[in-house]
C-alpha cells in the first residue's frame, strides 16, 4: 500500500529530521539486510506447546525502516529475539548481515557506571581498541546530541538521554541492523516526538536497518518506510503498508492520520477474529488469513 502527498504543499530540505526518504520502487534483492524464510517459533510448556509465530517470510533491504505492528503476544518480541539471534527458530531460517545491536523498551544502563562507560562497554564487546574508545565515545554522543554528558550518571539523565545514550550503545556496536523493541514507549509525549525526530536523523546519517517494534500505529507511520503488521498469536504477516509520504513527516501529520486509521481497523479486524468462539488462539493448526495489499492514496 502506498500513501502519497503532493510535495509541492510545503518546501523542505532532504536532511530535515521529520522527512523520511522514500523507498525505491525495486528495493529487495539478494543483498537484504535481514531475511526471514518461512519461521516458525514453538515454544515447550507444562500445558503443552505453544506456537508463538507461523510460518513468517519477511525480507529488510540494507538501510531501510520497517515497523512491526501487532496485538499484545502477537510475537513481535519473539521475532526481534530471533533476528537478534537471543534465541533460535523452531523451523525457517533467519540470516542477517553481521550480529544486529538490540535496543530495548527500557533503557537498561548500568546506574553504577556513567553514560561514557556505558557506551564503552559495548565498544569494549565490540572489539574496539581501548586508546580508541574515548573518541568513539564522544563521536557516538556527539550524534546522538549529548555532548559533553560522557561523565553523567544514569541517575543525572532524564528518560529522553537516557534513551539516547542506549541508542549510542547499540549505535557502538558497529552493526548494520538495530532492532528496537518500543523504545520510546515509556517517555511523555513531547519527549517521543522529540525522539522520533532524533531516530530519524541518526537513522539517515547511520545508513543502518531499523526494525522498530511497537504499539503506536501513529508512530509506525510516522518513523517507518514500511509497517507490517502481524497477526495474534501465532504470528503471521497479514498486512503490509509501503509509506510513501512526502516531506516533513509528524505524528499530527494528516496523510499519517488516514493511513494510520486504515491500519488500525485492520488491526482491529484481525484482534476481532481471534477473539471469537472457536478462534485457534495460538494452536499450530488455525489456518492463515490473507494478507492485505492494495494501495492507498491521500492528499493534505
Amino acid at each position: 500500500m502506498t500513501t502519497l502527498v503532493d510535495e509541492s504543499e510545503v518546501a523542505y530540505h532532504e536532511d530535515d529530521p521529520r522527512v523520511v526518504p522514500l523507498l525505491p520502487e525495486q528495493h529487495h534483492g539478494s543483498d537484504a539486510a535481514v531475511r526471514i524464510d518461512s519461521v516458525s517459533k514453538v515454544f515447550n510448556g507444562r500445558r503443552g506447546n505453544v506456537a508463538a509465530l507461523d510460518r513468517i517470510s519477511l525480507s529488510v533491504a540494507p538501510g531501510e525502516f520497517v515497523c512491526l505492528l501487532g496485538a499484545s503476544g502477537c510475537g513481535k518480541s519473539t521475532l526481534l529475539n530471533l533476528i537478534s539471534r537471543l534465541d533460535v527458530p523452531t523451523s525457517g531460517v533467519v540470516q542477517t548481515i553481521g550480529r544486529p545491536a538490540l535496543m530495548f523498551q527500557e533503557a537498561a544502563l548500568f546506574p553504577w557506571l556513567t553514560a561514557g562507560q556505558n557506551i564503552s562497554l559495548a565498544l569494549k564487546y565490540a572489539g574496539v581498541p581501548r586508546g580508541q574508545r574515548a573518541a568513539r565515545i564522544e563521536e557516538l554522543l556527539d550524534l546522538v546530541r549529548l555532548s559533553g554528558h560522557s561523565d553523567r550518571r544514569v541517575h543525572e539523565l532524564s528518560g529522553g538521554q537516557r534513551q539516547r545514550v542506549a541508542l549510542a550503545r547499540a549505535l557502538g556496536q558497529n552493526s548494520d541492523v538495530l532492532l528496537m523493541d518500543e523504545p520510546f514507549a515509556a517517555l511523555d509525549a513531547i519527549t517521543r516526538d522529540v525522539m522520533h525526530d532524533e531516530l530519524t536523523r541518526v537513522w539517515k546519517a547511520t545508513g543502518n536497518s531499523i526494525v522498530f517494534v511497537t504499539h503506536n500505529v501513529r508512530e509506525a507511520v510516522r518513523l517507518g518506510q514500511r509497517v507490517v503488521l502481524l497477526s495474534s498469536r501465532p504470528g503471521r504477516v497479514v498486512g503490509e503498508w509501503r509509506v510513501n509520504i512526502r516531506g516533513p513527516r509528524t505524528i499530527e501529520h494528516p496523510a499519517v492520520g488516514a493511513l494510520a486509521a486504515e491500519i488500525t481497523l485492520r488491526l482491529r479486524e484481525e484482534i476481532a477474529s481471534h477473539a471469537r468462539p472457536g478462534a485457534a488462539g495460538g494452536s499450530v493448526s488455525s489456518l492463515p488469513r490473507q494478507p492485505t495489499s492494495g494501495e492507498f492514496r491521500a492528499s493534505a
